[in-house]
């Protein structure tokens, strides 16, 4: 049985199509199954990092490897560094394709990684700038974009300490050489922000960086952090997205919003990914959420978009309430991988 029988109408066409060559890039890639040496798939990737949005936002660079501002690229959102690196790794840019890109990579860590592992927003990159969506984030966009620095390793180190909380010490003790922070404050995604509760949107975003890792990659505290990731995640029914709230009463509508790009405000389509990227897809307590996505297809087989970043961030990506490639291409991936 084929995973499109989960479409009402088979939108595969229609993401295919010569306009759009950063979807078109996307969807040869990551659903028809090419091999990375296919030639049509390769000069695809060439016309999408030339033609497409990818172009434009590397237009924006300063030749040193920052947008906008020098340093940890947190400000000005959404148009920094940060949000430059996320949109291009969700664009599906590569470091194979434009040195440019490493070079951006190379500049980020540079400036906002700590000896610690710590990915710092702070200006000043102190360590107490960490905090779980910015660490995951940025993980996942260096992995997703292709570029390998052993610097990288600590960082997921710290990330898995900060989920179990195996030898990381209260905020007070600020003598100890390793130790929460004001916001990334304790285990299983505890967050200033979130009321010191834990952060299901910080979560997803650490469960994202988690699934770019190979079996291989991931030591014993990292999975036993996937496993404790897992295991909050899965411990309402995640289609409820009933996860403290923390100076809220309810949950945030927004989980509930498909859009494009994602960046620290999540949706629960982005939860399904992180759950199929670590191989939870068949997972009886993910069909509900996966129920919530097929449901909200139109009759075409494309799904709407729901939030953007519209005048915010670099190029516009589709208007609201209309159907939109990129996030259509976001729930395809996730449909196919669990079909």
């Amino acid at each position: 049985m084929s995973w499109k029988n989960q479409l009402r109408s088979d939108s595969l066409p229609w993401l295919l199509e010569s306009d759009n060559p950063g979807v078109r890039y996307l969807a040869m890639r990551d659903l028809l199954d090419l091999s990375p040496n296919d030639p049509k798939l390769k000069s695809a990737r060439k016309s999408a990092h030339k033609d497409g949005p990818i172009a434009h936002i590397l237009s924006k660079m300063d030749a040193e490897g920052y947008w906008k501002r020098p340093g940890t690229g947190y400000g000005p959102k959404y148009k920094s560094t940060v949000w430059a690196l996320i949109l291009l790794a969700q664009l599906g840019a590569s470091v194979k394709e434009d040195k440019r890109i490493k070079q951006a990579c190379r500049y980020y860590l540079d400036n906002a990684l700590n000896p610690g592992g710590q990915i710092s927003a702070m200006t000043n990159n102190s360590p107490s700038g960490t905090i779980d969506c910015l660490q995951g984030n940025m993980l996942w966009s260096l992995m997703e974009l292709g570029y390998d620095d052993p610097r990288m390793k600590q960082a997921y180190e710290w990330m898995a300490r900060t989920v179990t909380g195996d030898g990381v010490a209260p905020m007070k003790n600020k003598d100890a050489s390793i130790r929460y922070y004001a916001g990334k404050c304790g285990p299983d995604f505890a967050c200033g922000a979130n009321n010191k509760l834990p952060c299901a949107w910080g979560g997803v975003k650490v469960m994202m960086a988690f699934s770019k890792l190979s079996e291989d990659e991931r030591t014993p505290l990292i999975r036993k952090a996937i496993q404790q990731g897992v295991d909050f995640f899965f411990k309402i029914d995640p289609a409820t997205a009933q996860y403290p709230t923390g100076y809220a009463d309810k949950p945030s509508g927004n989980w509930w919003k498909f859009g494009f790009p994602v960046f620290y405000i999540t949706d629960l389509l982005q939860l399904a990914e992180a759950m199929v990227g670590l191989d939870y897809g068949d997972d009886k307590r993910l069909s509900n959420t996966l129920d919530i996505i097929r449901e909200k297809q139109n009759e075409h087989g494309q799904w709407l978009m729901e939030f953007d970043y519209s005048g915010k961030t670099w190029g516009n990506f589709g208007e609201k309430k209309l159907p939109n490639k990129w996030v259509t291409l976001r729930a395809m991936k996730v449909l196919k991988a669990v079909g």
